[in-house]
């Protein structure tokens, strides 16, 4: 399954969340980084969600540009 992530850009560092995985999160001091701990984030969230029985939520948030 492909899940979207938002990466926002912080003073210091960068977070990362997955939309529809609620409480996915992930930060790093850099943009690979962040994207590494939030590959590692949702892999980790659904081995316990699958552990624990939970239903495995389905990717359903689209991304896009919008030019202005």
């Amino acid at each position: 399954m492909k899940y979207a992530v938002i990466i926002e850009k912080a003073e210091n560092n960068y977070s990362a969340y997955a939309p529809d995985i609620p409480g996915c999160i992930a930060v790093g001091d850099t943009l690979e980084e962040t994207k590494q701990m939030i590959q590692e984030a949702i892999e980790f969230h659904l081995e316990g969600m699958r552990e624990e029985g939970l239903p495995i939520p389905e990717p359903t948030t689209h991304t896009g540009y919008v030019e202005v």
